[in-house]
């Protein structure tokens, strides 16, 4: 019988396992408790982490335990893992708040009642440490030499390492061991940038408590060319509405390069494989039917079916030429606000964020207005350009924002 091992496996999440054999016989066999960590440096979860909550959800739809765990410890530290400067310290209240902000999202896709999962966060047990004795429960299994090799240490050893970040690899394995004592957690997963903090709490636990533990880290969201995923020219790609609105998530995923549908399809969806690889097989004027398919599955997931529904409506209307705006994101102006220039329209709506954006655009003739191309950054604003109090402007090909006047 096909274990969740299997399902992982061919759906293209799996990139390097601690112990293979051992793995695949303990998701056969037993039902196990495990774990991912989430660091809450902003107030919203993006589309990277998105993966992480899909295997969390296969995981679970095959009878094995979750637990989220927010980094509400080790963000005060930040991973130095992937980055080349330190992370921004966070005040405790902000890593509070962004933690809060979290559990909303996660329950998007994973299913916490009844205790089938669980909500843990590591500062209730790393904020009251006494370092002394962590040092020698815990630093004392770690060899300096190996620890410098890793290659989130590496990148961050040419500009300057700090002491601070060179413990986190110590807080991460500790996560593992408590989370081992107090819950039989016996796998830890995470994005393969977290290799290395992985086989940290794997080694620990197995030479503090003499007994197994395993590790498994997932693909990175990228592109065909090896790119990272989920950028916009706004920023990340949010999970929280209010940051990236549905209509523009949806138009993220309906726009992605053809060589991406069939993997994005296989990673952000619970479609079936024998669907998704039908639809990825697709070509030229077709793909765009599978596009349609993957956008309005993942907005489903991460915003409900009535928002994918909204933003699936307006997308087609504006391609066709119809008139459903409701799920085009829209920016309200006061009417004493008229007379700026389009530039200082666009940055003064957070469509963009800098006027040398806008600029850009502009001069690569990206903006049109009501269907008409924009070529001068400094044509004023005037109510002439609304009708019914409305405007509506395309950025690129497909990018639309509507400006309504309070």
């Amino acid at each position: 019988m096909a274990s969740v091992y299997d399902t992982l496996l061919e759906r293209g999440y799996i990139k390097q396992v601690t112990h293979e054999e051992e793995i695949k016989e303990l998701f056969e066999k037993e039902k196990i408790t495990f774990y991912i960590g989430f660091d809450p440096t902003a107030d919203s979860l993006h589309v990277g982490h998105f993966i992480q909550m899909m295997v969390m959800a296969h995981m679970q739809r095959a009878g094995h335990r979750p637990i989220a765990l927010l980094g509400g410890g080790t963000t005060m530290v930040g991973d130095p893992s992937g980055k080349t400067d330190m992370r921004k310290m966070l005040t405790k209240e902000q890593i509070e708040h962004n933690a809060e902000c979290f559990k909303g999202q996660f329950s998007k896709v994973i299913d916490f009642t009844d205790g089938k999962a669980i909500m843990e966060n590591n500062a209730n047990w790393l904020l009251n440490l006494n370092y002394i004795e962590f040092l020698r429960e815990v630093g004392v299994h770690f060899s300096v030499n190996r620890m410098l090799t890793a290659e989130c240490y590496k990148q961050r050893l040419e500009k300057g390492l700090t002491f601070l970040e060179f413990n986190y690899m110590l807080m991460q394995g500790y996560d593992f061991l408590e989370l081992n004592r107090r819950y039989g957690c016996v796998l830890q997963m995470g994005g393969d940038d977290q290799w290395s903090n992985i086989l940290a709490g794997v080694d620990l636990i197995r030479r503090k408590e003499s007994k197994p533990a395993f590790g498994m880290t997932f693909a990175l969201l990228t592109n065909s060319e090896g790119k990272k995923m989920g950028k916009t020219e706004n920023g990340a790609l949010w999970l929280d509405p209010e940051k990236t609105s549905p209509y523009d998530f949806y138009q993220y995923w309906r726009n992605i390069d053809d060589a991406d549908v069939e993997k994005c399809l296989a990673l952000l969806t619970f479609i079936p494989m024998d669907e998704v690889r039908r639809l990825g097989s697709l070509k030229d004027a077709e793909i765009n039917e599978a596009k349609k398919v993957l956008a309005y599955e993942v907005t489903k997931l991460i915003h409900g079916e009535e928002e994918a529904q909204k933003s699936k409506a307006a997308a087609e209307a504006l391609f066709s030429g119809g008139q459903d705006m409701s799920a085009v994101p829209t920016s309200y102006i006061k009417k004493d606000e008229l007379g700026c220039t389009i530039s200082e329209l666009l940055v003064n709506t957070k469509i963009l964020p800098s006027k040398s954006e806008a600029k850009r655009l502009i001069q690569q003739g990206g903006l049109t207005v009501n269907d008409e191309k924009i070529t001068d950054m400094n044509m004023l604003v005037t109510e002439g350009l609304f009708n019914d109090n409305s405007m509506l402007m395309r950025r690129g090909k497909k990018n639309y924002n509507r400006i309504v006047i309070e």
